[in-house]
């Protein structure tokens, strides 16, 4: 049976390159802004592209937030993209605004403090030990990012009854965060939908885990 995936539909994100990347790699997708199937979906998928605030209006006006903190307390599995990965942080600062996000990780996320931003490109990543994500991947994959914010510190203390976070960083004038496996909530910087033979790799790994 393929695994049942929803790219939540909140008016941001490459919906279509999305859902066809994920349809490649043999999940059944559907995209949507439905409360009940993106909360029954074996996976929901969150893109994202342009401004934090702007992304967090969109996510609010069809509630969700709330359907990512409610498959989160269930254990259902959910993958932010590039945009969809910064709001799952507590706040963003754009432009000398702050802005609330899902919190569902604690830590900021900031202008890049680069030479050239945005940061837009092909680019390696340090992936975290005994990632799920990146399993059978060469460590000299790239990955196709474009963005201006990133977060630069991870704030999550671990607890010990739990796994600690996988984080997994990459470097663009400063060190950041690329990726984060926590868990059911996984979340990648870059856009593995557009980054070829090991985004689809990603992908798989990730439908492959639901």
């Amino acid at each position: 049976m393929a695994k049942r995936v929803v790219v939540l539909d909140y008016g941001s994100g490459n919906l279509r390159s999305a859902q066809r990347a994920l349809e490649r790699v043999g999940a059944e997708v559907e995209v949507t802004s439905d409360f009940q199937t993106a909360l029954d979906a074996d996976g929901l998928l969150v893109p994202g592209v342009g401004a934090f605030a702007a992304c967090m209006d969109g996510l609010r006006a069809v509630r969700g937030e709330r359907v990512i903190g409610r498959r989160l307390s269930g254990g259902r599995p959910v993958l932010g993209i590039c945009v969809g990965m910064q709001i799952l942080f507590a706040r963003g600062v754009e432009h000398g605004i702050e802005t609330e996000g899902c919190d569902e990780w604690p830590g900021t996320v900031e202008p890049l403090q680069a030479p050239i931003v945005p940061h837009m490109g092909w680019n390696t990543v340090k992936a975290a030990d005994d990632s799920t994500l990146f399993a059978g991947l060469d460590p000299d994959a790239r990955y196709y990012f474009v963005h201006s914010y990133a977060v630069r510190h991870w704030e999550l203390a671990p607890i010990e009854q739990l796994r600690p976070a996988r984080v997994t960083w990459a470097e663009h004038g400063e060190p950041f965060v690329a990726a984060v496996e926590n868990g059911p909530l996984s979340a990648t910087q870059f856009h593995p939908e557009k980054s070829g033979d090991a985004g689809a790799t990603l992908l798989k790994n990730w439908i492959d885990s639901l």
